[in-house]
């Protein structure tokens, strides 16, 4: 008697050590999508500053359908994303695709590209203020220029450069 109730003590010890799945390491498929990555391959740039880089990535990863405002009747939606200093306005189509957008940005540190140009061009002449601009559509691409305001004692002058320092 003494054996079988050991018998049946280490029986039910050890049948649910074997019913237990056991992980073999590998980890359920994820699949990641790039959404709108034209978007920043085209409007991104190294040069720019880190609050305009983080406002261009929630455009690129704003998910239209899961808005508040979302509904299947409109064609296309406007949403406005803002920073104290500039702002996006982006146009989505009804399946949450980026379509064009429209940016302004004050003050932004500009590329060596556009302060070399206009140094080299306008010496002696001091950059006060700037206003980057960026017009994107997804058909024709990235369109950035500069709004530089120069002063030189009692004169002042505002210039246009493209992001390459050329001159508009």
């Amino acid at each position: 008697m003494k054996k079988l109730i050991t018998g049946l003590l280490v029986l039910g010890l050890t049948i649910p050590a074997f019913s237990q799945v056991i992980n073999d390491g590998m980890l359920p498929e994820v699949v990641v999508t790039a959404t709108n990555y034209k978007y920043l391959n085209d409007a991104g740039t190294k040069d720019a500053p880190v609050n305009v880089k983080m406002l261009e990535r929630q455009v690129a990863n704003f998910d239209l359908k899961e808005s508040e405002f979302y509904a299947d009747e409109y064609d296309f939606y406007k949403v406005f994303f803002y920073i104290p200093d500039g702002k996006i306005v982006a146009a989505y189509d009804k399946d949450g695709n980026l379509i064009r957008t429209i940016e302004k940005f004050k003050n932004v540190k500009l590329p060596k590209d556009v302060i070399n140009a206009v140094a080299k061009r306008f010496p002696g002449w001091n950059m006060y203020e700037d206003v980057y601009k960026v017009n994107y559509h997804k058909d024709r691409g990235a369109k950035k220029e500069y709004k530089i305001r120069l002063e030189n004692g009692d004169k002042k002058m505002r210039v246009k450069t493209d992001e390459k320092g050329n001159f508009l």
